[in-house]
């Protein structure tokens, strides 16, 4: 009976969708909508995402027009994103709010190199820790009589072919980030 490795590719899928998503959160000096998903704004004595009450759109380059649906709620979205670290300058108008992304230094862009570097070990460690897991199950199974002991290498080589080929894939993103980050 084959080993079923399926659940150790769904997370090492998993651990790539992290790191993208992480990725996708360090701002390369051009506006995206997607840096604004992990600040929370008081709304009515609940904390929500900018998202679910106001609109977000891309103005230049640079940036970012929010324009919430309670004008009331203006002054509450300025104060959660200046307390948000992400670095935005935030001016209000008639309309709503104007997030501006500061231009990089080359110490800023120093500093989210290595912000970068530290989420791709964290994605290769967990990607470690699955297949930690995955080859002590079959050396367990290995063990009991219900591998035999040369398919056990076998399945050694295929688990490390699948971490190989999953680090690959987070070095690419990580390369990716990375050349945004040091050209824009």
């Amino acid at each position: 009976m084959p080993y079923d490795f399926s659940n150790f590719k769904n997370e090492l899928k998993k651990v790539e969708e992290w790191l993208s998503n992480e990725f996708s959160r360090i701002h390369t000096g051009r506006a995206t909508p997607v840096l604004l998903d992990a600040v929370v704004v008081e709304s009515y004595g609940s904390h929500v995402p900018i998202r679910n009450i106001a609109s977000i759109s891309i103005e230049d380059p640079k940036t970012l027009r929010i324009s919430p649906w309670d004008k009331n709620q203006i002054k509450d979205i300025q104060k959660a994103i200046g307390s948000s670290n992400l670095g935005l300058s935030v001016s209000v108008d008639d309309q709503g709010l104007r997030a501006s992304f500061p231009p990089l230094t080359a110490e800023t862009r120093e500093q989210m190199v290595k912000v970068l570097k530290e989420k791709l070990e964290e994605a290769r460690i967990s990607n470690r820790l699955a297949r930690e897991k995955v080859w002590d199950d079959i050396q367990k199974k290995e063990r009991a009589g219900e591998i035999p002991e040369d398919e056990k290498f076998r399945y050694k080589d295929e688990l490390q072919k699948s971490i190989n080929d999953a680090n690959k894939n987070l070095e690419s993103l990580f390369k990716k980030k990375e050349h945004e980050v040091t050209t824009v």
